[in-house]
């Protein structure tokens, strides 16, 4: 059974319709205000009967439960800092908590904080949840989250979020239960990156990770990196629900069909990340479902500004316009997609501009913006790589549009190891795979600032960057949408970076795996499944 939602459905509209259901609202009442946002009676009758589900459906405990990602090396890590691949965001959302947690509908819960406030969003301070423990038994104090956050201000550390970190100038314990943080200058989004994976808190003084010393809802009991990890169930655990499994055992099949074949044959009861073209291969298996949701994940087609033929006036405009975007999602993706509109900030994400236009399909205007480039009769490389999702595919549409006007392109096929490091940002016309992020301000940051480190076409815009700096102190959330709406429009017109399509990810599961959910975070619940499923045996 495939829990498919209509694309322009949220996480947040999952939660409005249980919250209403919680509260008695009735079937009637519902199914009007779906059909009153544009919802098919058929689609709408299929969410509230997904939403009554999920409202009384009971958790259970005990269990074990056995899950397989997608990646695995033997520098798998259970330091959260240093956390870059599915396998450890999965394990460090099981062994720690963070200060916030983002729900599915996009916004902020307090986690091991009470609190997070401030009057200017520049000083802030944080409230700690009392008497959580540690694994080990040490309580929870503000010297650990003092000393969790400045790890990621030591280079000698290596965090993956140094640049997200580096603008924390000040991290003082006010006393054993509040933290004051003082930033470089002012960033309203501060409650959403403490929801960040990397920013899990661990013990003041830990440099011994392979033990998982954390205050998170399992322990450690086995970790072998690059093999699999079992955890069991924290019985201190601080929250009043959860974790409903005993333990779990979490490793990776990489193959995607071993790891379908898994699901089905019953060695495992999870498989994450599913490629769409393996769905055929679950449909009508009666032991299967797969919770498909959509939260940011993307792959784009990048061509630099700085580098010939993207330095070309015209050409970044001509490419925009032969990309069969519906043809990537319907063809390439099966479906499993929205289509994208040429910058990051997803339609799973509130700031989402759904007024920006995607460049029209339009042949013809693409060979003219050639001609005038002086391009057309050239030959023009595309590297591509399965390193990013789908992206010889997508090459192979655009290579077949180009033949269609005489444009001819080279689709040069690299191999995954080896291509983040030699072609990702190197290369002229090249593809990239981007994750979810949060908010705006960390997608500008890491990929559009003049600056930014992932800045995959070398767009520099003087005005976007201070855009950029007054959005991110922006309080009035009026004019901070507005903002952030401008300059999507900004990147989609100005930048070289193609997005066809916002990827939908899908996770196979057994069917008696419950409570299962989407998260704007990314798929298996954002990472942090482990924690809020149960077996219905």
């Amino acid at each position: 059974m495939t829990h498919k939602k209509p694309n322009n459905w949220t996480g947040r509209d999952d939660a409005m319709v249980e919250d209403a259901l919680r509260r008695g609202a009735s079937r009637r009442d519902l199914l009007k205000m779906l059909m009153g946002s544009g919802i098919a009676l058929g689609a709408g009758s299929s969410l509230l009967m997904s939403a009554s589900r999920a409202v009384a459906e009971t958790p259970k405990s005990g269990g074990h439960l056995k899950a397989a990602g997608w990646s695995a090396s033997t520098a798998d890590t259970l330091d959260p800092a240093k956390a870059s691949l599915s396998t450890d965001y999965t394990r460090c959302c099981a062994i720690y908590n963070r200060l916030t947690f983002l729900n599915e509908a996009g916004e902020v819960e307090m986690e091991l904080a009470e609190a997070v406030e401030s009057e200017d969003a520049q000083t802030w301070n944080v409230k700690l949840r009392p008497g959580v423990t540690f694994h080990d038994g040490k309580t929870l104090s503000s010297a650990d989250v003092v000393f969790t956050l400045k790890r990621h201000l030591d280079p000698d550390v290596g965090s993956k979020v140094n640049s997200i970190a580096s603008q924390m100038a000040e991290i003082s314990a006010v006393d054993d239960l509040n933290v004051k943080i003082v930033l470089s200058e002012p960033n309203a989004d501060l409650p959403t990156i403490l929801s960040l994976h990397h920013f899990m808190i661990v013990a003041d003084g830990t440099t011994d990770f392979p033990k998982g010393n954390g205050t998170g809802a399992f322990k450690v009991e086995e970790f072998e990196p690059g093999v699999r990890s079992i955890l069991v169930k924290n019985p201190d655990y601080f929250k009043e629900s959860g974790p409903y499994l005993d333990s779990f055992e979490y490793f990776a099949i990489p193959d995607n069909n071993a790891r379908v074949n898994a699901l089905l044959s019953g060695d495992i009861h999870l498989a994450a990340a599913v490629n769409a073209r393996s769905l055929r291969m679950m449909e009508g298996q009666p032991n299967v479902e797969t919770m498909i949701s959509t939260s940011g994940n993307y792959t784009n087609l990048n061509i630099r500004l700085d580098l010939e033929p993207g330095a070309k006036a015209g050409f970044i405009e001509g490419m925009k316009h032969l990309v069969r975007r519906e043809q990537i999602q319907k063809s390439v993706l099966r479906g499993l997609a929205e289509i994208g509109n040429d910058q990051p900030v997803s339609p799973a994400n509130r700031y989402h501009n759904s007024e920006l236009a995607p460049k029209a399909y339009d042949p013809e205007k693409a060979k003219a913006l050639f001609e005038k480039a002086g391009l057309m009769g050239q030959t023009i490389p595309i590297i591509a790589s399965d390193a990013a999702n789908a992206s010889i595919d997508m090459a192979t549409v655009v290579q077949q549009a180009g033949a269609e006007i005489g444009m001819t392109f080279d689709v040069q096929r690299v191999p995954s190891d080896g291509y983040w490091s030699n072609y990702w940002l190197k290369s002229p016309v090249h593809f990239g795979n981007i994750n979810p992020r949060p908010t705006p301000d960390i997608l500008f940051s890491l990929l559009y600032h003049s600056e930014a480190p992932w800045n995959e076409s070398q767009y520099k815009s003087a005005k976007f960057d201070s855009m950029l700096v007054e959005a991110r102190g922006m309080l009035d959330e009026t004019k901070r949408t507005d903002m952030y709406w401008e300059m999507q429009e900004m990147v989609a017109n100005e930048a070289g970076t193609i997005i066809p399509t916002y990827i939908s990810n899908v996770d196979g599961m057994a069917k008696e795996v419950k409570g299962m959910r989407p998260n704007p975070l990314g798929g298996q619940m954002g990472y942090a499944f482990a924690e809020y499923v149960w077996l219905d045996a």
